[in-house]
């Protein structure tokens, strides 16, 4: 293999294309560990062929409850994530994203819990939320209050949280039936979330 050190590579005068790369099939590195490559302002990269391992929404994941859960009432509760779609950094586990490393940024979660098991009354209660680091966060909390009627109570929320390396998020509900359990039924309740690039 031969080197070429050079500071500038051009096209021949009078013509506008440089190719690197003709007749062989091969891989063409650019740079090394550490490297920046810099694309200037003005400048346009356009793509014809397959993009992989950059511009996409990842680290993401996908799970849900896969079998029913029976929770305590008038208290909170993580809910039980038990089952996984698809978790591309392996960065959820145990009910729990946590933020890989070197991976902070904006986050976008949508979370679902569906179908509680309430007895009919005028002063039942119930939100879900997510916490960060252990911590309630206000904005992503919704809540419902009244006369629920028996297996027809459904709950969906969306948030977008600026996360470093290391936090962690979790999926919450708390409900007060008046009575001492209640059931968070699988299958349509579930946690998703990936980064905004």
């Amino acid at each position: 293999m031969s080197k070429l050190e050079t500071n500038t590579i051009d096209t021949i005068s009078g013509t506008n294309t440089l190719q690197v790369g003709d007749g062989n099939v091969a891989t063409i590195n650019l740079g090394k560990s550490g490297d920046t490559i810099n694309v200037p302002s003005g400048a346009t990269i356009a793509n014809s062929g397959t993009a992989t391992g950059f511009g996409a929404n990842t680290p993401a994941f996908r799970g849900y409850l896969s079998s029913n859960q029976t929770v305590s009432d008038a208290s909170s509760n993580k809910v039980t994530i038990d089952t996984e779609e698809y978790d591309t950094d392996n960065a959820f586990a145990s009910s729990r994203f946590t933020v890989p490393s070197g991976k902070g940024g904006k986050y976008f979660f949508g979370f679902q819990m569906w179908s509680f098991d309430a007895n009919a009354g005028a002063s039942n209660y119930a939100q879900i939320f997510l916490k960060k680091n252990g911590t309630s966060l206000e904005p992503t909390v919704i809540r419902k209050y009244g006369a629920f009627t028996n297996h027809n109570l459904s709950f969906a929320n969306t948030a977008v949280l600026d996360l470093a390396a290391g936090d962690y998020v979790e999926f919450w509900s708390y409900i007060d039936y008046t009575s001492s359990t209640f059931t968070i039924k699988a299958n349509n309740t579930s946690f998703t979330g990936f980064k905004l690039i």
